[in-house]
């Protein structure tokens, strides 16, 4: 049974940077099918940021802001937590739980983001090949 996060995360990790238009962003999340990108480290932004679907759902959508016209930064979320890959499965749950989050990236020892897991990820794992904690 493969219940670690390396098993399951995906990589490599889709990095925007946060000055990019929330355009920019979408389109990179649908010519991928993925439902976040990270946003990378500047001077200006000292952390990690996160945007997902939800945020351009609910910082665009909702409120009626131009994507075109709107920056990556305004809407991310950060800074982020990250997880990693020898984590189990059920590690990585509860602080996704804890954290009340569905995308956790992964980062190496060194701090270097190595993937991308999330709750769907892990939705798959458990699908595919049923629950056993080890």
């Amino acid at each position: 049974m493969n219940n670690l996060v390396r098993d399951w995360m995906s990589s490599p990790v889709v990095v925007v940077d946060p000055d990019s238009s929330v355009s920019h962003a979408m389109t990179l999340m649908r010519r991928r099918n993925i439902h976040s990108v990270v946003v990378d480290v500047s001077e200006k932004n000292p952390a990690y940021g996160i945007v997902t679907t939800t945020d351009i759902r609910d910082k665009i959508v909702v409120a009626g802001r131009n994507p075109a016209e709107t920056t990556v930064r305004e809407i991310m979320s950060g800074p982020i937590v990250t997880g990693r890959a020898e984590w189990t499965l059920a590690e990585c749950s509860r602080v996704m739980q804890e954290r009340k989050i569905r995308h956790l990236p992964i980062a190496d020892e060194h701090g270097s983001l190595i993937g991308l897991i999330s709750a769907t990820d892990i939705f798959m794992a458990v699908e595919e090949q049923g629950w056993i904690e080890g």
